[in-house]
């Protein structure tokens, strides 16, 4: 029996189709190939075997090496990453589905081990994260960052918008910027990690000023139809804090709004965790933003079923239901059960909770 919901709507997206309102959220799987940072051999299947959520978003994938913070995840900077990309595509594409990549700068959250010439990591301001990354096999406190110079950052800028010419070389349907979680573009929203006296910081127009630039960027290369971005307003994740979120996320989708991005993608509440971390107006964000609102954070179906009813979202990210269930569209629209997931698997190792979670259609009879 197939339950009927707004979920399984097709859904126009800038210039795409979506055959539904599911989205796949990246998610950091650290299976790419050591040394080279290209996606490795089976993420063409995992990606592929997913294809039937109507947008599935990438991992995180670094714009430069300096973008890294964490071991074997895949870069979107040279040429041998954007041909194993190519891979993930095509295959994708084949299977009737679209996907983005998500374009990352990891900021201050990294290690001198994953830096060339074992380099401090670059912030906003010199305050190391209390918090750990994925390095050499095993976690590790991150590094003590440095300061970004104000004559660095138009060469991040310019790394975003090679990254992205790059991802359209790739096959990708369009890119999300990874505004986010702690990392680079949201270390200098925040007041908490941004205590820059120059330009890019103080004010909140100051403080959102990289995000907005690399925005434009982005869009100036891929369009701003095929140009998302994701912001997390509220998360604790990697030892970040505002005093004003409100009003600072009020400004930077004031600030998307104008440069016409395709969606909004929002992680309501905290990472990964309760919804309700921090009191939010999520709802003034929707009512300044024209694209598509990306709900994120603890959905499932119900949930889901009513946020897209009430028309308060016009599309639903899902995240570690996606790692255990390739087929969680179908298994969503049957009420048939969820597989489990299993924690051990999510960073690094092989096929082992990557590719080898089954369908319904594989699974035998009862």
């Amino acid at each position: 029996m197939s339950r009927s919901t707004k979920l399984f709507e097709t859904y126009k997206l800038g210039p795409i189709t979506l055959a539904n309102r599911l989205v796949m959220a990246p998610l950091t799987r650290n299976r790419a190939v050591p040394g080279s940072f290209v996606p490795g051999p089976l993420a063409a299947d995992y990606y592929a075997q997913r294809a039937s959520a109507g947008l599935l978003i990438t991992e995180a994938s670094q714009v430069s090496q300096q973008g890294q913070g964490y071991q074997d995840t895949p870069g979107i900077y040279s040429k041998e990453q954007v041909a194993g990309w190519r891979k993930v595509t095509d295959k994708v594409h084949e299977r009737g589905g679209k996907i983005f990549i998500q374009l990352w700068h990891v900021g201050r959250i990294s290690h001198v081990d994953l830096q060339a010439n074992g380099a401090a990591p670059v912030a906003p301001s010199a305050i190391r994260a209390k918090g750990k990354t994925f390095v050499n096999g095993g976690f590790a406190d991150v590094s003590e960052p440095r300061a970004l110079e104000l004559s660095e950052i138009p060469g991040i800028i310019d790394d975003f918008k090679r990254a992205t010419k790059n991802a359209l070389e790739a096959g990708f349907d369009g890119v999300e910027i990874h505004g986010a979680n702690g990392y680079l573009l949201e270390q200098f929203a925040k007041d908490g990690t941004n205590k820059r006296l120059d330009a890019y910081g103080g004010s909140i127009e100051n403080r959102a000023k990289l995000m907005l630039e690399v925005s434009k960027a982005v869009v100036a290369e891929a369009g701003a139809d095929r140009t998302g971005i994701r912001i997390s307003p509220v998360t604790p994740a990697n030892d970040i804090s505002d005093s004003n979120p409100q009003a600072l996320y009020d400004h930077i989708v004031d600030g998307l709004n104008a440069l016409k991005l395709v969606y909004l993608h929002v992680v309501e509440g905290a990472t990964g965790g309760p919804r309700d971390v921090a009191p939010f107006d999520y709802a003034s964000l929707r009512k300044r933003f024209s694209g598509a609102y990306v709900a994120n954070n603890g959905y499932d179906f119900d949930l889901a079923t009513k946020v897209l009813a009430a028309n308060a979202a016009d599309l639903i990210a899902f995240g570690k239901p996606f790692i255990s269930n390739p087929d969680l569209v179908e298994r969503l629209k049957q009420g048939a059960t969820l597989n489990d997931w299993d924690k051990n698997t999510f960073y690094g190792g092989g096929a082992k909770g990557y590719t080898d979670y089954p369908t319904l259609a594989a699974e035998p009879a009862e």
